[in-house]
């Protein structure tokens, strides 16, 4: 209804400024062509406009096809707002996939003509060249050893079948009580860094496109679950090497006092 009454409001003008005393009107008392030009262009840019209209509510229901083909006439006929529009879909992959390159060759020409996402877009992607390194990185290289600080390094110990004298046992408890120590720490950092998606710095993740964020989340995620099972794997191997040292251990123990109990007495006559 804006856009009608705004519209209408342009025709008016027109007309006054054609009547208006002084103007230049042709044979038979017609308008000057420059004057009946005016009500043309207006009726051409309402027309634009709606067709943009059409373009944005296309793209809001996500039929970026239809979308797609509305922005792309607009865009060839000098419209700013579609040719900005038409980037960010090949920015974002909208238009069926990304491509940098169309991105950047419509931003341009919306650019040219001043406008301001268009320009800000062209400086964003000059930054994603300059980063490509990092964004890289957490897309698909990422591999959470960042996170193994000397805190959280925890070296399996290694457990002999048995133990037979009370400082080794005392010396091997003691090994397994610093593993398990160090162990709980770093299953309390994991867990307090997952999802590893938050890790992305925000400088690194403004610079994404969609499709590369849904990557970089994807990667992280994977990493964080092997991580995971990393974990649990070395965790469980330690224990079962503990637990048979423990058993072979406390059998030893339990037949040498039985047999020290079992003794005869020592002969004091001898």
């Amino acid at each position: 209804m804006k856009t009608a009454l705004f519209c209408a409001a342009l025709l008016c003008g027109g007309v006054a400024i054609a009547a208006e005393p002084g103007a230049k009107l042709s044979v038979k008392g017609a308008p000057a062509k420059g004057a009946a030009a005016k009500p043309a262009a207006v009726a051409s840019s309402a027309n634009a406009a709606a067709e943009l209209a059409e373009a944005d509510a296309l793209f809001a229901k996500k039929s970026y096809p239809e979308a797609l083909a509305k922005y792309t006439k607009l865009a060839n006929a000098g419209n700013v707002m579609a040719q900005q529009h038409l980037g960010e879909m090949y920015f974002y992959g909208e238009a069926g996939g990304v491509d940098m390159d169309k991105a950047a060759q419509w931003f341009q020409k919306a650019a040219a003509k001043g406008n301001a996402v268009a320009i800000a877009s062209l400086e964003l992607m000059k930054q994603r060249e300059a980063r490509r390194a990092d964004l890289d990185y957490w897309i698909a290289k990422y591999d959470g050893s960042d996170l193994r600080t000397n805190d959280y390094r925890c070296p399996a110990p290694r457990f002999p079948v048995m133990s037979k004298v009370n400082e080794e046992i005392d010396y091997y408890s003691g090994k397994m009580k610093d593993w398990e120590a160090c162990h709980n720490r770093w299953v309390k950092q994991l867990n307090a860094s997952l999802p590893l998606a938050k890790r992305i710095p925000e400088d690194i993740a403004k610079l994404m496109t969609k499709d590369e964020t849904e990557k970089a989340n994807a990667h992280l995620k994977e990493v964080g679950d092997r991580l995971a099972e990393d974990t649990k794997v070395a965790g469980r191997m330690v224990v079962a090497d503990f637990d048979a040292w423990r058993a072979g251990t406390e059998a030893y123990v339990k037949e040498h006092n039985e047999m020290v109990k079992n003794a005869p007495p020592p002969d004091n006559d001898k």
